[in-house]
């Protein structure tokens, strides 16, 4: 294969230089496909050793050749891999392992500069020995026992002894929250090509340093490895200073911050007191009630969550800023930040927290993060009135800033804040008048604009607080709304799968919408597409008076859902509002703020395998300057 001709596939993308410097005007528009489409198909690993290093091998010189200033697109990764493949005469089967050689060695010089220290080691369950393995688990994964049974304590033993932090366990959430908490800068692992796909989007595109090495299998027990390519990954160190991949770890990790230890008690300090509430069971110990209500208001908003909306605006002030923060001295960038900026970022958190509280009450739902919801554990009125406190205090945080931010740009931001909350609460209202009312007839298009007024504001509100901070937004307020809108109403629909499809963060059991009485998109549409008999019987299923048993309503819920073929329109729709989100970032001209969008497209509509690709015209954002040096 010669890199000559990888150089000419794609030599339409725009050169390095323009990828490296787009960071005003005159920025290329992007082009990708939606990432709707099966993928099983591409997760062959290459079945003999010989076959592995060879591929390994040019992936090596591959990928040690491209440029490290933009993480690489899970497309500009594909086009890569599938040309790499075909010019060494290999199956398609093969690209999704090519593209984890290749990420790999992408980040190989930025991991081998990273302190083993300050590393994450990323072992899988499966390589243990499914009978008889004595290790326990806990919170953090498998508290593996040094048996000398299988191959996790030998590779667990080299890593410590070179300061290495250690975890058993898998999936992209927990290492992103291991990222994001600030204690480990880069990540090396053992994993299957359906976990490492799955890390993609959350690790790899936030350019975060990770190599891995891919499982010889997907079975889940008692799989095996290349086991002299984990120890070469774990050794490899190295003084010599490495080119930096743009990141968005730093901003990450502020927007996390801003609601921890002292930075969360500068800039949302408790006026009524420190420690009102006794942490075991609520009670206020003697002091001042009036005290109470700010205590669970404040600790409501420190207890979880990924505080991506605060991440939104800090990252959309970066970008259109000149994008310092995603460079390698980020942290230092975002040290300079005003508290003012800071606040109006955390404002966008307490109206999501106060909704949260609110919506937990509409449900009555029962946990959040991890603990009963406010209104089981302190009652109904209390809840209602802490949430109320949060709006006012969210307000409050950008009004605080009004001699810093000037009078103009705060009554923008708490312009558009206000806009966004009333555009919540109808949505919301909708939802409820729907869920209260004794016909249940939903049309397609009321279901979206539900979806519009209840998920899109606060993205919409997100994006805009950071424009505005950064400056002028006349040219941005249209393309930012309509990237809000889309990318909105796409995620709720995949709620509404998520719930039939399985969701590992929020749905405990399938059709907890329907049993809830919650309107979505799959009810409006099977309505729409069944027959005149099959709708009223998917009414009547809906209805107090159904004497069925909770699992029987699913299960016929289930079978009319599929005969109405909603699941897949549910996807064209994702991918339709995928589009248009696209087809907005496209017209913002500064390439920080594309790619951004970008980012937030691939890692907020992450969707399971679907039926049938489809392609998306946009233009490329980056170079792919890979031909020999």
């Amino acid at each position: 294969m010669s890199s000559a001709s990888i150089e000419s596939t794609n030599s339409e993308l725009p050169s390095e230089n323009s990828r490296s410097n787009s960071s005003d005007g005159g920025a290329e528009k992007p082009r990708r496909k939606t990432s709707r489409r099966k993928t099983s198909h591409l997760k062959i690993v290459p079945e003999t050793r010989e076959l592995r290093e060879k591929l390994k091998a040019r992936c090596d010189e591959v990928g040690m050749r491209l440029s490290k200033s933009q993480p690489l697109t899970k497309d500009e990764m594909e086009n890569v891999a599938r040309e790499l493949l075909k010019e060494a005469g290999m199956p398609e089967g093969y690209v999704g392992w090519t593209m984890v050689m290749l990420s790999s060695a992408f980040y190989r010089d930025q991991v081998a500069a990273t302190d083993p220290s300050r590393r994450l080691f990323l072992l899988p369950h499966c390589l243990k020995h499914a009978e008889g393995c004595p290790a326990d688990y806990d919170e953090f994964g498998m508290n593996c026992k040094q048996c000398g049974a299988c191959s996790i304590a030998d590779f667990r033993t080299i890593a410590e002894e070179m300061g290495y932090k250690v975890l058993v366990a898998e999936g992209s959430p927990v290492v992103l929250k291991i990222i994001v908490s600030g204690y480990v800068d880069a990540i090396v692992g053992v994993a299957c090509l359906n976990v490492l796909e799955k890390a993609i989007d959350k690790i790899l595109l936030a350019g975060i340093p990770c190599m891995a090495v891919p499982l010889l299998s997907s079975d889940c027990r008692n799989t095996s490895v290349d086991e002299e390519w984990v120890r070469d990954m774990v050794l490899t160190q190295t003084d010599k200073p490495a080119e930096q991949t743009r990141s968005y770890v730093h901003l990450l990790r502020a927007a996390n911050d801003l609601f921890q230890g002292e930075t969360f008690a500068r800039l949302a300090p408790r006026v009524r007191g420190s420690s009102a509430l006794n942490p075991e069971d609520g009670g206020l110990n003697g002091q001042d009630p009036i005290a109470a209500t700010e205590a669970l208001a404040l600790d409501f908003v420190a207890r979880g969550g990924k505080y991506s909306r605060p991440f939104m605006t800090l990252a959309t002030f970066d970008a259109l800023s000149g994008g310092e923060a995603t460079l390698e001295n980020g942290a230092e960038t975002v040290k300079g930040y005003s508290d003012a900026i800071l606040r109006a970022a955390m404002s966008i958190e307490m109206f999501h927290k106060a909704s949260l509280v609110h919506d937990d009450i509409e449900d009555d739902d029962r946990f959040r993060y991890g603990q009963p919801t406010l209104h089981r554990r302190f009652g109904l009125p209390t809840a209602i009135n802490v949430g109320d406190y949060m709006i006012g205090l969210g307000y409050r945080m950008v009004s605080r800033g009004i001699a810093e931010l000037g009078a103009d740009c705060a009554a923008d931001i708490l312009d558009c804040l206000a806009g966004a909350h009333t555009r919540l609460a109808e949505g919301q209202g909708a939802e409820l008048l729907w869920r209260d009312a004794s016909d249940k007839r939903l049309s397609p298009l009321d279901a979206l604009k539900v979806y519009a007024l209840k998920t899109a504001p606060a993205f919409e509100a997100a994006l805009y607080t950071g424009a505005r901070l950064a400056g002028d937004t006349k040219h941005l307020e249209e393309p930012i709304r309509a990237f809000a809108r889309n990318i909105g109403v796409a995620f709720q629909i995949l709620n509404d799968l998520a719930d039939w499809e399985g969701d590992d963060h929020n749905k405990l059991h399938a059709g907890g919408d329907v049993l809830g009485g919650r309107p979505t998109l799959l009810w409006a549409l099977a309505l729409a597409n069944l027959p005149e008999a099959e709708q009223k019987e998917l009414l009547s299923l809906a209805s107090m008076e159904c004497e069925l048993k909770d699992i029987e309503r699913i299960r016929r819920v289930a079978e009319l859902y599929r005969q109405a073929n909603v699941f897949e329109q549910a996807h064209r729709l994702i991918d339709k509002h995928e589009q248009r989100a696209l087809e907005a970032a496209s017209q913002i001209e500064s390439h920080p703020m594309q790619r951004l969008l970008l980012y937030l497209i691939d890692t907020v509509l992450q969707r399971s395998e679907p039926a049938s690709p489809t392609v998306i015209a946009i233009q490329p954002t980056t170079s792919l300057p890979i031909a020999a040096g």
